[in-house]
């Protein structure tokens, strides 16, 4: 499994990233996206916090934390991608704006295009090999044919057959979530999730830039004044990142060499999974505090 998921890893990561994205998009419909012109104080500030307030604390994090190579790889990537279709989930779970929630998707899903490679040279290009040049024009296809693409099939999926599609996108996403599992568990049987070799600081620091998203999507929503739901949505954003998508990137930007040094794409790939995996945890407890309240 270890030698076949190695060989695949790229395709493992785009097949799960187009069966979530086409499943997220036959949900939804072009209404869905009114709320951009209705509340635009709060799409405009989510938006802005997604684009601009993330990727300004993982640089503030990886300056003064002083973490280097692939964990600080990681760590951009999580401030580079957007949320995902399971931060619209959790909005409803935690009884937040999830027209809000859909809509500061979109937006940044369209953004990341040209803010990804962006954000991903100015965060880590010195802590890489000098002989290393960011794929761009990459980044930006694989943006494009596994996330916008899939998109946009799955809601023309649902304005042809309205009465397929809720069943369609249910088993999408459900196979998207059972391709996790496999490269999870391709991941660890390749001996590439070594929580020994990634070291207990390495973790630490992933939770605590975890938490640090946590208190700014808590505060920055409430100092602009948003109302409850409106700042629901943004904390789960904020906090619930497209891990699936930085999973493909990291295959496409440090692909795995075979009997070759593959320590610093490891690294990114355990970041990566990590955050994944704490988020949820933090979700949870966020949609517990929010359901009481």
């Amino acid at each position: 499994m270890g030698d076949f998921y190695i060989q695949y890893e790229y395709w493992f990561a785009a097949v799960q990233l187009v069966l979530a994205m086409f499943g997220m998009g036959a949900t939804l419909t072009a209404d869905d996206f009114r709320d951009v012109l209705r509340e635009p104080k709060a799409v405009t500030f989510g938006t802005a916090i997604q684009l601009l307030m993330v990727p300004l604390i993982a640089w503030a994090f990886i300056s003064l934390s002083g973490v280097a190579g692939g964990l600080a790889a990681g760590i951009a990537l999580v401030a580079a991608i957007p949320g995902g279709t399971t931060s619209n989930i959790f909005t409803y779970m935690a009884r937040g704006n999830v027209p809000l929630s859909i809509s500061v998707t979109g937006i940044t899903t369209l953004a990341c295009l040209l803010t990804t490679p962006l954000i991903l040279t100015l965060l880590i290009t010195e802590y890489l090999p000098g002989s290393f040049r960011m794929p761009a024009a990459q980044i930006i296809r694989d943006i494009a044919f596994t996330l916008l693409l899939p998109l946009l099939l799955g809601m023309a999926f649902l304005r042809a057959l309205p009465r397929l599609a809720p069943g369609v996108s249910k088993w999408s996403i459900r196979i998207s979530l059972f391709v996790i599992l496999l490269i999870v568990i391709g991941s660890a049987s390749a001996g590439r999730l070594d929580i020994g070799a990634f070291g207990a600081q390495n973790v630490l620091w992933v939770l605590l830039l975890l938490l640090i998203l946590a208190v700014a999507g808590w505060l920055a929503p409430r100092l602009l004044g948003l109302s409850r739901a409106d700042s629901t949505a943004i904390e789960m954003e904020l906090v619930v990142r497209n891990i699936n998508l930085g999973v493909l990137l990291k295959a496409s930007i440090f692909p795995v060499v075979p009997g070759g040094d593959n320590r610093l794409g490891d690294l990114v790939l355990f970041t990566m999974l990590l955050y994944g995996a704490l988020q949820l945890l933090t979700a949870a407890a966020l949609i517990a505090l929010r359901r009481r309240a």
